[in-house]
């Protein structure tokens, strides 16, 4: 009897020899499904850019919206003052060389001009001279009204705009640029103003968003305009406070008394 026996490891190359042989057999993929990947694909890219070029212009729109209210907003900001003469007076020939007091005062605002909206918003700081309370000052075009926030009373008084007194805001913008360039030095002079309280106002929502900001949550009253004169006026000495501002190429003391 003849014992027939198999080398191992030639069993083995046979086994590998066919795994081989079943890893180079390429498997069937439907070209269907390749198509709908690739279209995903695509569908998936043109959204992402859509999306990205949604946001770009977000930034774009957001950007020129910061830019316009809040850049240009504080570009619109002057800062400007002017000369004038407290008095006119003639100096005695006697007293020529006789030291005194100067006549020529200066005062300095705090301009927010919206020419887009005929508004100027006005700022009054506390002046170097006594006599003239701090204010801020609101002259809306559009509905013809000026309000006044005495800062030292906290009280606020309405009256219609006087278009002979206040520049309208294009030129008055041009007047303040002209200033801070240099190009125009005004020494003014001085005009009296009296105004005389009238009536308590209630419903200060109905006097335009400007002066509402102003004015809402303090006392605020409408304003009777008497004659303006130049020159020195004869001062009431009861319950009368004086500002004083310049909205124009010359200086103005409003002075608004209280019956």
């Amino acid at each position: 009897m003849v014992k027939v026996s198999f080398n191992s490891a030639l069993g083995q190359k046979d086994v590998k020899k066919e795994d081989n042989n079943e890893a180079l057999i390429p498997e069937y993929k439907d070209p269907e499904d390749d198509m709908r990947v690739r279209q995903q694909s695509k569908a998936w890219c043109w959204c992402m850019c859509l999306g990205l070029a949604l946001m770009l212009s977000g930034v774009v729109v957001g950007g020129a919206y910061l830019y316009r209210y809040y850049v240009l907003q504080e570009g619109q900001v002057f800062v400007c003052g002017v000369d004038y003469m407290e008095e006119n007076f003639m100096v005695p020939e006697e007293e020529v060389d006789v030291d005194l007091p100067s006549p020529v005062r200066r005062i300095q605002e705090r301009f927010r001009v919206l020419e887009g909206d005929g508004v100027a918003v006005i700022n009054v700081p506390v002046p170097e001279f006594a006599d003239s309370d701090p204010a801020d000052i609101v002259h809306d075009f559009p509905r013809k009204l000026t309000a006044y926030l005495d800062l030292s009373l906290n009280k606020c008084y309405v009256i219609p705009l006087n278009t002979s007194v206040v520049m309208p805001p294009k030129d008055l913008l041009e007047l303040l640029v002209n200033i801070k360039a240099g190009t125009y030095l005004p020494q003014s002079y001085l005009i009296h103003e009296q105004m005389v309280v009238t009536e308590r106002i209630d419903d200060v929502d109905q006097l335009g968003y400007f002066i509402y900001n102003l004015c809402r949550g303090k006392d605020t009253y409408r304003l009777e305009r008497k004659d303006t004169i130049l020159g020195m006026q004869k001062r009431e000495a009861l319950k009368c406070s004086r500002i004083r501002h310049f909205e124009n190429k010359f200086v103005v003391e409003t002075t608004i008394c209280e019956p």
